[in-house]
């Protein structure tokens, strides 16, 4: 298996070259070279997870070479979900490269056998951990979206219009990805968050025991869920609604790693 997780780190990583190509240059076959590398890295990164799968018969995240292997997987497949919609060609290379950091640093973590344990065995921790792992994609789509919209709308107000001017979507087009990607997240978290409470209420016999993790997974949904009401409410757009996607996603880094790393809880298992 450490062959073909070489070879999803290496299309992840000629995706994101293709795609980088094609901001510069501007020419269709780039794109296509990027969209064909990232697809097949895609379909090799689930190959790899349902090995792991069929060899343990649990979800592979019991440690944090499988936790990274199925966050690369999450980002270029929502990456693609959002493709179709939108047409944001650009966002490739961003995606690309977020899933090929993922890939590699899951090859250089030791993929220690992990214990079959029946606790993992479980619909509800299936369903939990999926709708978090693709919330927390979509949400990072929307950081990519937001920093692409400062970029434009400052080469906008330079009223010079160089290099990503002539190269990047136009702005309501990011704001509406951006506004989509959270919408998206959010949604998913909240499926994730109640199908975690059900789980933890079936497995541990509460649906709440304030674990570092559970926490700071409430204040994500919190952030989030200001950042839609903000939206809605009171024009919460543009430049601002970027940002808020951009400091959103810290957010979502700090509690799916910084957590784990820092701070005692029954999630730390996913890190060893």
């Amino acid at each position: 298996m450490d062959n073909l997780i070489t070879v999803t780190s290496l299309l992840y990583v000629l995706s994101s070259v293709g795609y980088i190509l094609f901001l510069f240059f501007q020419k269709e076959y780039l794109h296509r070279l990027g969209q064909i590398f990232l697809a097949t890295g895609f379909l090799c990164n689930s190959i790899l997870i349902g090995y792991y799968y069929a060899k343990t018969g649990q979800i592979p995240v019991g440690n944090l070479h499988e936790t990274l292997l199925v966050a690369g997987w999450s980002v270029a497949g929502v990456f693609f979900a959002f493709q179709y919609k939108f047409k944001v060609k650009v966002l490739g290379g961003y995606a690309a490269l977020l899933a090929a950091v993922c890939v590699v640093a899951s090859f250089l973590v030791p993929g220690r056998i992990v214990e079959t344990r029946t606790i993992f065995n479980n619909v509800w921790l299936i369903a939990h951990v999926v709708s978090i792992f693709v919330g927390h994609a979509a949400f990072a789509m929307a950081c990519g979206a937001g920093f692409l919209y400062i970029a434009q709308e400052n080469a906008i107000k330079t009223k010079k219009h160089g290099f990503f001017y002539k190269r990047l979507p136009s702005l309501d087009l990011l704001d509406s990805t951006g506004y989509a990607c959270i919408a998206t997240g959010f949604t998913l978290l909240t499926i994730g968050l109640i199908t975690g409470f059900i789980y933890a209420k079936s497995v541990w016999g509460r649906f709440w025991g304030w674990d570092p993790k559970e926490v700071w997974s409430g204040i994500t949904w919190l952030l989030y869920a200001a950042i839609l009401h903000g939206r809605l409410t009171v024009g919460w757009r543009g430049k601002k609604a970027a940002t808020m996607a951009i400091i959103g996603f810290a957010v979502v880094l700090f509690t799916f790693f910084g957590v784990n790393f820092l701070l005692k809880g029954h999630h730390g298992i996913f890190t060893r």
